[in-house]
């Protein structure tokens, strides 16, 4: 057979650039995300610079994180409250915290965590909440100085929500209460357990509210904001707008920094292959640095 040096050549040309392409397709994600990391810490950085605050951020998006484009769910976890703990116990005690929040909630015992190291920083702690804050977000909230939310912004009940066996359905502690009271001695042991633990959980939810808002609003007046939070007065989607906040003496303000909505840009949803809500964006008060922008030291 003749030796034919151009179809070698073309062939192996053709598996090279089959393998680069490979080779791109894993690192791109990779390359994108580090491009995100950087552009996100140089926004925080002009933050911290403008406003003279200590900016952390618990911002819990789905994100592109892996090389298959698989979107994960962030709650607030045990990784969350380590990390938040460690900046706020390395931040000088005469600086101010502001804490960005972005959650459905999470774990209530990390939560908690964070709250209470939160209020014992000695400086003013704000959080700014740009779109929501539920569940053990608002646990957070409470503990600080001032919550600052956008005015379409919501915050979120904090009924404790308990799993009714490792594969059961996840039921609010309220309802429990109340169905095990309604049957009464009819009640299965399985209710009755469930009952107690519900009790328990409202009860420990109570305590840890009074004690993060009685410096703030006085013990009668966080006893009552406890109460309408945690005994099932709403659903555990309810949205706690702005107004609501208010009405219940809650130390919120409509003053978002524009410099947080462009933050949040720069976490991006997981893209689906059909948009749901589509329009021509208009240029932001404050825009995001370009992505290959690296932070200054």
């Amino acid at each position: 057979m003749p030796f034919d040096p151009t179809g070698d050549f073309l062939g192996g040309f053709v598996w090279l650039l089959f393998w680069l392409l490979i080779l791109a397709s894993v690192l791109n994600p990779v390359l994108t995300m580090r491009r995100l990391q950087a552009a996100r810490l140089d926004l925080i950085r002009r933050i911290e610079e403008k406003y003279g605050w200590r900016v952390v951020t618990m911002i819990h998006r789905e994100e592109r994180v892996s090389f298959f484009g698989i979107p994960i769910r962030r709650f607030i976890d045990v990784e969350d409250s380590e990390a938040i703990v460690r900046a706020i116990r390395s931040t000088p005690p005469d600086r101010p915290i502001a804490l960005i929040l972005h959650t459905p909630g999470g774990l209530v015992l990390a939560a908690s965590q964070i709250a209470r190291a939160l209020k014992r920083h000695p400086a003013q702690k704000i959080v700014i909440v740009p779109h929501y804050a539920m569940s053990g977000g608002t646990l957070i909230a409470l503990a600080a100085d001032e919550i600052r939310m956008d005015p379409n912004a919501v915050l979120g009940p904090l009924d404790p929500q308990l799993a009714q066996g490792p594969q059961g359905p996840v039921l609010p502690a309220p309802s429990i209460v109340k169905v095990a009271r309604m049957k009464g001695a009819n009640a299965s042991d399985t209710t009755l357990i469930l009952a107690d633990v519900a009790e328990k959980a409202i009860e420990e939810m109570r305590e840890t509210i009074v004690e993060l808002l009685e410096d703030k609003l006085g013990r009668e007046k966080a006893e009552e904001v406890a109460r309408a939070l945690t005994e099932g007065r709403w659903t555990h989607d309810y949205p706690i707008t702005l107004e609501k906040a208010r009405e219940l003496g809650l130390p919120v303000k409509p003053e978002v920094p524009p410099e947080v909505y462009a933050l949040m840009e720069l976490y991006p949803q997981a893209p689906s292959n059909r948009p749901g809500v589509e329009y021509i964006p208009q240029p932001l008060p404050i825009q995001p640095p370009q992505r290959g922008s690296q932070p200054q030291s």
